[in-house]
């Protein structure tokens, strides 16, 4: 039986990725991502236009992940074009490096920790804090983890969250945000001038909207889910942040595919060093890992984890609004 630190411990044999495997899965999701995305502005019938620009917006998702796991030096952790390619893809994604790096390693080392959960992730209040706030403090912390904000996490979490806030607050440090930015900028205005709005809808807007939403909810939902446990400095470790405090999240194979794995967030948490494609198998190697915090994306599992807004000190668990 494994516990505590023991639990970290066993997964470090699966911590080492397999580099052609690696460059297979980034090459081969490149690859079909620029198809879907070439596919998007031929000049044949607006449904099949349509259907590349949804199947575009699955595959920048699971690029998005691919890049997870390299800027957490998962996958090709020695290699200077890795990383260079996935740099260029952050910025391309509305994700650069300087940020997500900053922010996601912040999220790591302090996981349902109350006095730092909303640095790389969605904001969470007690329920005491949230009736002591003022309305204007109360209205942004809904705000943020309101369902339409996260539904159209393109524009609040991913140009503003990431490109725009963190350049105007730090812009030295972030200055790759404003590159990213004015990249977006320019791709788009680009499109408009060569094949018009109808460009801009198949090939930035429709795939933006699909990647960035299923992925701010992803973030949402695999750390506010009605089992998660949120506590102090007292008692917490980065052991039961990892197995209480994130989800597995059930998917279809095909889900699981789009999303490379994510939802084995829980051993992602315990040892972000594992690769993407080695999650399943970790989970199947250790019994410990095999009765996690579940949800999924079924519409009953979204409604469960998007109603709930504070942390109940007393009850030890997130609520409604409803509840106060």
């Amino acid at each position: 039986m494994h516990a505590g630190h023991e639990l970290l411990l066993a997964t470090r044999e699966f911590a080492s990725d397999d580099t052609r495997k690696s460059w297979w899965c980034i090459l081969s999701t490149g690859a079909l991502m620029l198809s879907a995305l070439a596919g998007t502005i031929w000049n044949f019938h607006w449904l099949a236009r349509l259907c590349c620009s949804v199947l575009a917006g699955l595959l920048v998702l699971r690029m998005f992940v691919i890049y997870h796991d390299q800027q957490h030096l998962a996958i090709l952790p020695r290699s200077k074009l890795a990383d260079v390619l996935m740099r260029l893809f952050g910025i391309w994604a509305l994700s650069p490096s300087s940020i997500w790096r900053s922010s996601h390693n912040y999220h790591h080392n302090h996981n349902s920790k109350l006095r730092s959960a909303h640095i790389g992730s969605f904001p969470v209040m007690t329920k005491a804090q949230f009736l002591k706030s003022s309305r204007r403090k109360r209205f942004n912390y809904l705000f943020m983890r309101h369902p339409l904000t996260i539904l159209f996490g393109y524009v609040f979490v991913f140009l503003h969250g990431m490109c725009i806030y963190p350049f105007f607050n730090n812009p030295r440090k972030h200055f790759d945000c404003l590159i990213a930015f004015g990249v977006h900028v320019a791709a788009g205005s680009t499109l408009v001038w060569l094949l018009g709005w109808q460009g801009l809808l198949f090939a930035q807007i429709i795939p933006c909207l699909i990647a960035y939403g299923i992925g701010s909810y992803l973030f949402y939902a695999q750390h506010n889910f009605p089992d998660v446990t949120f506590s102090d400095k007292a008692g917490w470790t980065y052991e039961k942040a990892a197995m209480e405090s994130s989800s597995f999240l059930r998917t279809s194979p095909i889900m699981g595919w789009f999303t490379a794995n994510i939802g084995y967030h829980h051993i992602h948490h315990l040892n972000a060093r594992i690769p993407f494609y080695r999650l399943p198998e970790v989970y199947r190697s250790i019994k410990e890992l095999q009765s996690p915090r579940i949800t999924s994306l079924s519409p009953v599992d979204i409604y469960r984890c998007l109603r709930l807004k504070v942390w109940d000190v007393e009850t030890q668990r997130m609520i409604p609004l409803s509840q106060l």
